[in-house]
């Protein structure tokens, strides 16, 4: 199984490639990266940048679902607004591709990952490579809030397979 993972963003979206194979005990790291839009540029150019990006992730490694976090509501309600659309264009985008859409509040991610569902981002960075395989170095949050989004996505699928 392959999980496309996104953290949703507008300015920055964090985005990984989770793989689980079959007789393996870890689930592997397959691509992370913090994909980034301009301020400078318009709305509808930036929704379009993230939907080309999300493309070509979805070509190049073909993932079978996308698990995206829900949408936490931020007090600054054009931000929120924003992310939504960018959700939407994620979801709209994977599903065109064929990618069954699993959602997850941040507290079932944040239990997923450390036990807790109000653990705080450095709790989460420190469990990651203890729970799965990683292949290059991540440095960024949004690239560690995504692979927790994939952990989640592949924990759950674990407990309904049982």
């Amino acid at each position: 199984m392959k999980v496309l993972a996104i953290d949703p963003g507008y300015e920055r979206l964090g985005i990984a490639v989770l793989e689980k194979e079959d007789g393996t005990t870890k689930e592997k790291l397959v691509f992370s990266e913090c994909f980034k839009t301009l301020a400078s540029d318009p709305h509808p150019l930036r929704l379009a940048q993230i939907q080309k990006r999300i493309e070509e992730v979805l070509k190049e490694y073909k993932p079978d679902d996308l698990s995206i976090e829900t949408l936490f509501f931020n007090k600054n309600v054009k931000t929120a607004l924003m992310v939504a659309e960018a959700r939407g264009v994620i979801i709209a985008t994977c599903k065109n591709f064929g990618c069954e859409v699993f959602e997850y509040s941040p507290q079932q991610i944040k239990t997923s990952v450390t036990g807790d569902g109000g653990s705080d981002k450095n709790s989460i960075i420190k469990m990651i490579p203890l729970l799965i395989k990683l292949e290059k170095e991540v440095k960024i949050d949004d690239e560690f809030d995504a692979i927790a989004a994939g952990i989640c996505h592949i924990s759950s699928k674990k407990v309904i397979n049982r």
